[in-house]
């Protein structure tokens, strides 16, 4: 099997020019709730240290687009800036260099004795002509479920309707999702072919039924009578699917709302601020991440990760794989415009992408099972 590329991380050398010089980051009171100094410093999602009384430390909660708070006992937290509450220390400056106290280490994973090229396995050039090793991508979910990890699948409808939920199904009774992130579509989509056996009407070999066309309706219908996702499989209206299987195995799901939706779902969050506050917590933990076929969940979610896995010793900071996955160049091309560079991309349809990665992650449990002694 192919070895997936190590990335050592190098921490910034604090003991030598410039950093060696560097004074202490600014903080400034914020004027009013949700209101930031003129001269704040605008986050990256690149591992990032802040001087302060004397030290450099990285703040907690790394993201990008967002403001380094001082809170009381020296605890520097990433914050988003509608949380900023009056006269909270907010970090002050425009320089990344180190220079004003704040420093981005953009060059912790490529320096040493690897080329600096080496971090290109996250960043190449997206291409439906360039072939995908799904035998590293196998391996690096095999080996964060293996390390305890925080694997997070942000998913759209197009992987119910491409055939890829029974796929999906596995990776979740096998233990590779820690979350799901998603829309109302998604979950209506599976509890409608839970319940009625169609998509959109349709059935899985594509052909229409007589009043398709309602029955997605009509499932959002029964599970707002039973009272919710959870409650529909606890009564047995739902016996298989995405959501009775995160149901069944106490995963955690987000399905956040937009205007567009239908019914929605009980457990919807229509509230465009309380979806982004439940999709936080799974998002601070996340140690991999998984798109697949949803450009704008894909593209909010990784605005929402940190590059990096953090760690208590900075030796042991790793770059957070992220796999976006879409039928076109657009999709992921456009994450990694939108600041997810990190972000390595796979185009091709969700059936074949989910099949092709399940058979892969088999061989792999396969090849990390003991080998049987005969007799």
């Amino acid at each position: 099997m192919t070895a997936r590329p190590r990335f050592q991380y190098r921490p910034p050398n604090f003991a030598a020019p410039p950093l060696a010089a560097a004074p202490d980051a600014r903080f400034e009171p914020a004027p009013a709730d949700g209101v930031l100094p003129d001269r704040f410093f605008s986050t990256t999602n690149l591992p990032t240290y802040v001087r302060a009384g004397g030290a450099w430390r990285r703040p907690r909660l790394p993201r990008m687009d967002c403001v380094i708070v001082l809170y009381g006992g020296g605890d520097l937290v990433v914050t988003e800036p509608r949380r900023v509450r009056q006269g909270q220390l907010v970090a002050v400056g425009t320089e990344e260099d180190g220079s004003e106290g704040i420093f981005v280490h953009a060059e912790g994973f490529l320096g040493g004795a690897h080329s600096a090229n080496e971090f290109g396995f996250m960043q190449t050039a997206v291409s439906r002509e360039k072939p995908v090793d799904y035998a590293v991508l196998a391996q690096a979910l095999g080996e964060e479920k293996a390390r305890g990890g925080r694997i997070l699948w942000v998913v759209g409808p197009a992987l119910v309707h491409a055939r890829a939920r029974e796929d999906m199904i596995w990776f979740i009774h096998n233990g590779y999702v820690q979350a799901l992130l998603g829309g109302n579509a998604v979950a209506v989509h599976d509890l409608e072919a839970a319940i009625f056996g169609t998509t959109l009407g349709m059935t899985s070999s594509g052909q229409g039924v007589e009043g398709g066309h309602a029955l997605h309706m009509r499932a959002i219908n029964r599970i707002r009578r039973a009272g919710g996702i959870a409650a529909a499989v606890r009564q047995g209206l739902v016996t298989s699917g995405i959501m009775h299987a995160l149901v069944t195995h106490g995963v955690p799901f987000v399905l956040a709302g937009s205007i567009r939706d239908d019914g929605p779902l009980p457990e919807v969050l229509s509230d465009t601020l309380a979806a982004q506050d439940a999709m936080l917590t799974w998002t601070a933990q996340a140690t991999l991440a998984v798109f697949v076929a949803t450009a704008l969940h894909a593209i909010a979610v990784g605005n929402m990760l940190p590059a990096f896995v953090d760690a208590p010793e900075p030796e042991e900071l790793r770059p957070l794989t992220t796999i976006c996955v879409d039928q076109t160049e657009f999709v992921v091309n456009k994450l990694r415009d939108r600041g997810t560079h990190q972000a390595y991309g796979v185009v091709t349809n969700a059936q074949d992408f989910m099949h092709v990665l399940r058979f892969y992650v088999e061989r792999w449990e396969q090849a990390q099972a003991p080998a049987t002694v005969l007799r």
